[in-house]
């Protein structure tokens, strides 16, 4: 067993309590490698902002567990050494937990926050499973994510050809029954890279939300599948070589209006990929004979950085709020 408060990590009632009260959202960005975990602790050392490093199943599956749980321990001491020792609060969460097991083994091995997706469950099943989690993960001050709604569309291992709102009138008794510490809701927004067809009109259901908020006041809220799909990375990566379909994803002006409610953790993963695969396409074309990877992942890590510096200061709120005081 690992407490994660020896790797220099911290879990997220804290940092939720702060965003709701400053109406700003954490980042929470997922990472598979090196770059990607660079990128974005640079990017929020400088603009000053808490983060939550997110791990799906498929990382684990691919990076391995033991060597993810290490980088995190790395990226609170580079964060240190980019911010001449101060540091910034740093979560490591597992991103769409699918049962207690792997729930159990993320907790054991460091993770300060974990998700258990029972969203694919019946209620009773659902609040049933996060209960378990929440039991065994409140013993380690390690905070829990549950999930009311079904978000469709695809990332990694998570599947949905339907959307499910969350319905306001569970929330409450979801929330107490279960004791977790933040609630994922379902009011629009869409896994993966093709969320929407040119033409669509993405809206999310921010009257849900306030239905929502009106039920649990001031409990944490989480939105999943909030890329927002920028077109000119989509229109450099088919420029160089890429076969990206249309699709469109939820506009940042209201992922930032979701941000000032009780919205405290927003999701980001696709938006990122676009974006270093369109530096890493770049490169490969404009220098075919280039074989060194640093040659096209530095670039790719510095363009997932600005992103992110982009992401902070004008869609999450997050920039200037890493040491937030009680």
């Amino acid at each position: 067993m690992v407490s994660y408060k020896t790797l220099g990590l911290v879990n997220s009632r804290e940092l939720f309590r702060r965003a709701v009260d400053g109406g700003y959202a954490i980042p929470a960005y997922n990472f598979n490698n090196m770059e990607q975990l660079q990128a974005i602790i640079q990017a929020c050392v400088e603009t000053q902002s808490p983060v939550i490093l997110q791990v799906s199943k498929g990382a684990r599956d691919y990076a391995n567990q033991t060597l993810l749980r290490y980088m995190a321990q790395g990226a609170v001491e580079y964060a240190k050494e980019l911010s001449g020792g101060k540091g910034i609060p740093i979560v490591l969460h597992l991103d769409h937990g699918p049962d207690f097991e792997t729930c159990k083994s993320c907790i054991d091995l460091g993770f300060s926050s974990v998700m258990i997706d029972g969203s694919h469950l019946s209620f009773e099943e659902n609040i049933a499973e996060t209960r378990k989690v929440v039991e065994y993960a409140h013993q380690f001050d390690v905070t829990v994510e549950g999930e009311l709604g079904v978000l469709a569309g695809v990332e990694d291992d998570v599947k949905a050809e339907k959307h499910t709102y969350t319905r306001p009138e569970e929330v409450d008794e979801f929330v107490k029954r279960t004791g977790v510490d933040s609630l994922a809701i379902a009011i629009g927004t869409s896994h993966g890279a093709y969320k929407f067809k040119p033409g669509d009109d993405p809206k999310i259901r921010l009257d849900i939300l306030h239905e929502i908020e009106k039920m649990i006041p001031g409990f944490p809220i989480v939105l999943h599948g909030s890329s927002s799909v920028p077109q000119d990375q989509v229109q450099i990566i088919n420029a160089n070589g890429g076969k990206l379909k249309d699709a469109i994803g939820i506009g940042e002006d209201q992922l930032r209006e979701a941000a000032k409610s009780a919205v405290c953790k927003i999701n980001i993963d696709s938006d990122g990929r676009l974006a270093m695969t369109a530096a890493i396409r770049k490169v490969m074309c404009e220098k075919p004979e280039e074989f060194d990877p640093r040659k096209y992942l530095g670039p790719a890590r510095t363009a997932l950085k600005e992103l992110y510096k982009r992401k902070n200061i004008e869609v999450l709120g997050s920039a200037g709020h890493a040491y937030d005081q009680n």
